[in-house]
């Protein structure tokens, strides 16, 4: 895990949005994380705690 790197070693995904159910970052997001400037990053971290929550309280399919 890099510095400043949200990964929480949960890696899932939530088929209906694409995000990790461990960071909530999307696959393109993860792959461009250290390319992203830091402007970005911070805008991102800011989005992530509430994506992480939606998928943690939408109902699970049987």
């Amino acid at each position: 895990m890099r510095k400043n790197d949200p990964c929480i070693a949960v890696c899932r995904f939530d088929g209906r949005t694409g995000w990790c159910v461990g960071c909530g970052r999307t696959i393109p997001e993860i792959r461009a994380w250290i390319k992203l400037t830091p402007f970005r990053r911070t805008a991102l971290l800011r989005e992530l705690p509430a994506r992480v929550r939606k998928v943690q309280d939408a109902p699970q399919p049987d």
